[in-house]
């Protein structure tokens, strides 16, 4: 009776182990992913037995690994890449994070959708397909059956009350178009900047140890508030600056 519980609990702490199809169905992928990554070498070689390949949780574990990872947005040799690191010996963990931290998303707008009785309201006459075409021109709206989406409601409010203030919408989106070129010119100097000066690391990843990769990470992270602190000030004064120069006004050093 004992050798039998013994027997019962070795075979509960045994691995699982799986063909390519089992282990397709537990990772919820086809046996056609399973074979593309195993011949990417995103996936590790399964063990023979005869003619029968076996797999095991170390296997399920990656074939995870990766789903998170183009659910994250990343590409198959961006993947490769992370993956080779971690079978160098290094922790693969801390260069997704150092990967999520470069590309994490800059802007926390909000997106609103309105109507066309809305839009009507807010704009009148002025809801014209040349203003909608500008708008979507510019990556602000998507047009819907029933109304359209903002990818702000912060730009979207800005731009309903200068209308209200009497600016016509047709100048509102010529400045608007102007401040997006303006932007991102200003966003290049400061990727460039945070790329050269701060980041040379990155051209050698591969070489990366996960200490440099944590650090790398909260560098990032550190950087950010500062460049957009930065962006801020800069234009507090240029306004500062034209307005002097057009209005007159004090000196200010």
């Amino acid at each position: 009776m004992l050798t039998g519980v013994a027997e019962i609990e070795q075979d509960h702490e045994r691995p699982r182990a799986y063909r390519v199809a089992e282990l397709a169905e537990a990772a919820g992928v086809s046996v056609r992913t399973v074979r593309f990554y195993r011949e990417r070498r995103l996936l590790q070689p399964p063990r023979k037995e005869g003619r029968i390949a076996w797999y095991g949780e170390e296997h399920l574990a990656r074939l995870r690994l990766i789903a998170e990872l183009l659910e994250r947005g990343h590409a198959l040799g961006g993947i490769a890449e992370l993956i080779g690191a971690g079978e160098d010996g290094r922790d693969v963990a801390e260069l997704i994070g150092l990967q999520a931290a470069l590309v994490a998303p800059w802007s926390d707008e909000t997106p609103v959708h309105l109507g066309w009785d809305e839009l009507r309201a807010a704009f009148g006459d002025q809801l014209t397909e040349a203003n909608t075409a500008e708008s979507v021109a510019q990556g602000y709206i998507t047009v819907r059956p029933d109304g359209i989406t903002h990818v702000s409601r912060r730009l979207m409010d800005a731009t309903v009350a200068l209308v209200d203030e009497g600016v016509p919408l047709a100048a509102v989106l010529a400045v608007s178009r102007r401040a997006a070129e303006y932007a991102d010119a200003m966003a290049d100097l400061f990727v460039a900047l945070i790329r050269d000066q701060l980041l040379g690391a990155l051209t050698r990843v591969q070489n990366l140890t996960p200490a440099e990769a944590a650090r790398l990470t909260e560098l990032v992270q550190r950087v950010r508030p500062l460049a957009r602190a930065v962006n801020d000030a800069q234009f507090t004064l240029a306004m500062d600056r034209r307005v002097r120069a057009e209005y007159g006004g004090p000196t200010v050093p």
